[in-house]
């Protein structure tokens, strides 16, 4: 990029993935913003911007990950100091959308939280949105600007296919993943599985059935989110039952809650293939877990609203 280019964007990050937002910047080749994000002593969040914004182009990075409330806080106030630092544009780079599973009414009373998260971003100042593998894509639409919706199937895709197994079967957890499944699995060139599953209470799931040929095969299931890990694993032992030779799991979100760790260590997936949308912390870092790197896609696609080209040529 020009250094006149340069000089109109600004990168910054809050605290819940600096490592990410470095390479990022790195990748775009601009310096990470100056600023502070911490908190008084009574908790509330303090941001301070220690470079002029005027008249400049400003990507914030931040997952709303856990703690959520807390990043999503930062958030806000991030894009409120921008805005009232007189920014041009204020881009807001959501690499994990928390709140993202409540946006439907599944019962009487229920709230809409993720429509919510999207009015507050967007009361706040946000100008667009750059987000990554939303679990409902109609999140697109809880915006009144502009969204950029980053797919890690891409990432995901040329990791396996450079791994070169042989006798691969892409597999969906469920119905709701067969989209995400298929594009997979024309990547590879592989045919689809699809497990039928029952799900009795939140974070209990119960696989019912597998619709498709596994026995012998490699299977690789794929999700956009791996919670408390109980669909994963389970979906894993099914394979295995119905003949499967090795199972691999990947996915974009490693939320990673609860006795997820435990289920991943104790499981038969052979490899846990994840991305860095959410930072792992020590504990939850496994030898079998390997985290992929969306810093080039997100910094690409970045550089591309900056000069106003297509970002959907990154899903070619």
């Amino acid at each position: 990029m020009s250094t006149e280019t340069q000089g109109r964007l600004h990168v910054f990050s809050c605290n819940s993935n600096p490592q990410l937002a470095r390479e990022i910047a790195e990748h775009i080749g601009v310096p990470l913003g100056k600023a502070v994000v911490g908190r008084f002593s009574d908790g509330e969040i303090h941001v301070r911007l220690d470079e002029s914004v005027r008249g400049s182009d400003v990507y914030i990075i931040q997952s709303t990950c856990h703690p959520v409330n807390q990043n999503l806080m930062e958030l806000l106030v991030m894009v409120d100091a921008c805005k009232r630092a007189s920014a041009r544009t204020i881009n807001v780079v959501i690499p994990y959308y928390g709140y993202a599973r409540q946006d439907r009414k599944t019962r009487a009373r229920d709230p809409i939280t993720s429509k919510l998260v999207a009015n507050l971003i967007e009361t706040a100042g946000a100008d667009r949105i750059i987000s990554m593998d939303l679990h409902a894509t109609q999140i697109q639409g809880f915006f009144d600007i502009p969204v950029d919706h980053l797919l890690g199937v891409p990432i995901l895709g040329d990791y396996f296919r450079d791994k070169g197994l042989e006798d691969v079967v892409v597999v969906s957890p469920d119905h709701g993943g067969v989209i995400r499944a298929r594009k997979l699995a024309e990547r590879l060139e592989s045919p689809i599985a699809i497990i039928d599953k029952r799900r009795p209470e939140p974070n209990v799931a119960e696989v019912m059935n597998i619709v498709g040929d596994v026995k012998g095969k490699r299977c690789i299931i794929i999700d956009d989110i791996i919670d408390t890990a109980g669909t994963i694993t389970l979906a894993s032992n099914a394979l295995l039952d119905y003949g499967a030779k090795e199972v691999y799991a990947c996915c974009t979100h490693p939320v990673f809650s609860g006795p997820a760790i435990d289920r991943i260590r104790e499981s038969s997936i052979k490899e846990m293939v994840v991305t860095n949308t959410i930072p792992l912390s020590e504990e939850k870092q496994l030898d079998k877990t390997h985290v992929l790197s969306v810093a080039s896609l997100i910094g690409e696609a970045i550089i591309r609203v900056h000069k106003e080209l297509s970002v959907s040529k990154l899903f070619d």
